[in-house]
């Protein structure tokens, strides 16, 4: 297999096993706009790096923490291309701390379609797989669309196992931000898994109620509207 490889795939097949081995790059040599991307950002790891800095600022340690099965030397790897790219920044005075530069966030709208995309590929986990809160807001942020409902003005809250998030929708945006809403017109309450599931299809939001998985407090409609806003219904069910 590896004698019908290119030399470029050759230097990328061995980039999980150290920090020196990692730095090699892979180069698809395509005058193409989507291999250039991957040339930049498909090595492994690396668009995950990035999701974990789209909600703000992340701590080194928090980086490591919530990409289970990155080496030490292989994350600090990825986040040396992302600077070198242009792509990722130290933040501010906050030892080992980084966010996305300007530049970094135009990936963001295309990180979340790959995720709404790959959501529709979930299924039920298996024991040996991990979920984290976060990827599940992140999930949120990808579904959100405000212009369903271009009027429409208030936030909606999200409790997540210890985590808390909030989904601000206004003018015609949706805006997804750690931390609670000022005046959330509803607060899901729900664990990791449920909150995946729910974004995924897997499981209907009112089939979740009923199971126990899923607590919504706060205006009743409010709940329909946010489930409008996510695509998780359609407005000829909303009264």
């Amino acid at each position: 297999m590896l004698e019908k490889m290119g030399s470029s795939e050759r230097l990328d097949a061995g980039s999980e096993g150290s920090g020196r081995s990692a730095m090699r790059e892979r180069n698809y040599r395509q005058y193409c706009g989507l291999a250039s991307a991957l040339d930049a950002v498909g090595d492994r790891w690396t668009l995950l790096v990035v999701r974990e800095l789209l909600l703000g600022p992340r701590r080194y340690v928090e980086l490591q923490a919530d990409l289970p099965g990155i080496g030490t030397n292989l994350l600090a790897a990825r986040l040396k291309k992302l600077r070198e790219l242009g792509l990722v920044q130290r933040a501010g005075l906050a030892p080992h701390s980084y966010h996305l530069t300007a530049e970094g966030e135009r990936m963001r709208d295309s990180v979340l379609a790959l995720s709404r995309f790959g959501m529709g590929l979930l299924t039920d986990p298996t024991a040996d797989v991990v979920v984290r809160p976060h990827w599940g807001f992140l999930a949120v942020a990808a579904m959100a669309d405000a212009k369903r409902l271009p009027e429409l003005s208030e936030a909606y809250e999200f409790r997540v196992d210890d985590e808390v998030f909030h989904l601000e929708v206004r003018n015609g945006n949706a805006l997804p931000a750690r931390g609670p809403a000022a005046t959330p017109a509803m607060v899901a309450t729900t664990d990791a898994i449920t909150f995946v599931q729910i974004g995924a299809g897997l499981i209907d939001p009112m089939g979740a109620v009923a199971a126990g998985r899923l607590t919504l407090t706060g205006d009743p409609a409010a709940a329909g509207r946010c489930s409008l806003v996510l695509g998780l219904a359609k407005p000829t069910q909303q009264s």
